[in-house]
């Protein structure tokens, strides 16, 4: 997810009649948020980064790997950005890449993190320079982290449980 000072704006409740402000920056700083979450055990991992790039994606996919409870093993459904899919990854052994059709946000529930984040921490802001970007991109990830049954509200889909019968 990438949040600059170029933010998005989100509705925001007032009284009828009446036209709240909104703020609007143009300036460009921004950093990527790598994110990943488990809605099983309620957790995730993230990085805050200045690109998203190849190398970015290695150091979260290391990141992920060290936060996988020993013996188990990831899947990790992404879209196809080259930085996904590149050859030059080295994919630690305790992860599986799952890369979605395009344009299919919808089968990626981390997509739903994301507007979370943006409705309830990142939007209707203006960030002075790229380090308050880094600092309210990670307050606002360790508050999802922070908040039990958060990221399991979000992201679980009752139409991806095979193991289970009804």
């Amino acid at each position: 997810m990438r949040v600059g000072q170029k933010n998005g704006l989100v509705y925001q409740w007032a009284k009828t009649g009446t036209r709240p402000r909104q703020p609007k920056d143009q300036r460009y700083a921004n950093a990527y948020v790598f994110g990943a979450i488990c809605p099983a055990r309620d957790t995730g991992a993230a990085l805050v980064l200045p690109f998203a790039n190849t190398g970015a994606m290695q150091h979260h996919l290391n990141e992920i790997s060290r936060g996988v409870t020993h013996g188990a093993h990831a899947v990790l459904a992404l879209d196809k950005a080259g930085w996904h899919t590149t050859r030059k990854l080295r994919m630690p052994c305790n992860i599986t890449l799952l890369h979605l059709p395009p344009a299919s946000p919808e089968l990626n529930p981390t997509e739903n993190i994301w507007q979370y984040l943006r409705q309830s921490y990142l939007s209707n802001r203006v960030f002075g320079n790229y380090e308050a970007v880094v600092k309210a991109s990670s307050s606002a990830w360790n508050k999802l982290i922070a908040e039990a049954g958060r990221i399991k509200s979000i992201a679980t889909r009752s139409w991806t449980d095979i193991g289970q019968g009804p």
